[in-house]
Order: structure tokens, then sequence, then C-alpha cells
């Protein structure tokens, strides 16, 4: 399986809902470091996984989406926790929209909250 990552980032605010987020209940910042991996099991007939200018600059245009927003505001995340792995989902279903699939096995969508733990959300397609 080959893989080509891109990466970038992103600024929201954001509270959560349950006993279990203890002080995260309350409104407050985080800062992501995404991953976007796109894997395939043969290189198409460029040699290729995926353009990375490409992928960067569609990457670049699904964050651009969340960037500096307070995700409590959103509508689409209404009732929603927006967890790392919430966000990672809306992510890596995003791209799945905009990047050419063809002969993609999948992709994966990993948020970095710190250099001390990440998650990630993999999709097959």
């Amino acid at each position: 399986m080959f893989s080509v990552t891109v990466r970038d980032h992103i600024m929201v605010a954001h509270s959560f809902r349950g006993e279990v987020f203890g002080p995260a209940q309350r409104l407050h910042g985080a800062t992501f470091i995404v991953d976007a991996t796109f894997r395939r099991a043969a290189l198409d007939a460029d040699g290729i996984v995926v353009d990375i200018g490409l992928a960067t600059g569609q990457l670049r245009a699904v964050l651009a989406e969340l960037n500096y927003r307070n995700l409590d505001e959103e509508p689409e995340f209404a009732g929603r926790n927006t967890t790392t792995e919430v966000l990672a989902q809306v992510i890596a279903d995003r791209l799945a929209q905009r990047v050419p699939t063809d002969g993609l096995a999948g992709i994966t969508v990993t948020l970095h909250e710190s250099h001390l733990a990440w998650a990630s959300y993999e999709r097959a397609l």
C-alpha cells in the first residue's frame, strides 16, 4: 500500500457536554495539527498516489471552513460534542467529497492535540 500525507492546522473554540469532559465543559480553544493520508494499492499512471498540491489545497479549503470558529455556534454541530474524533471524521468526509478518489483505497485524518495525544479517523473509499 502506498500513501501520501499532507499537513496543515486549525484553531477552534468549543465546549463539551458531559461530566466525563471535566473542565473542558467550559468554552476553550484548541489548536490541531491535521494530517491527511491518502492510500492506494498501486500508483496511478503518473506514478503517484494523489497530486500533493491538490491534496494540500483541498485540505486547506476544508480546514478554512472550521478555522477560527466557535464550533458551538456552527449549526452543523448543534447537539454534538466536537471531540477530536468527531472533527477527524468530518474532515475526512469533506476531503473525500473534494479530492478525486478514483483508485484511492482510503483516507485517514489525524488531529494532533499535542505532542502527547492525537486521534484519527480512517475511511475506505
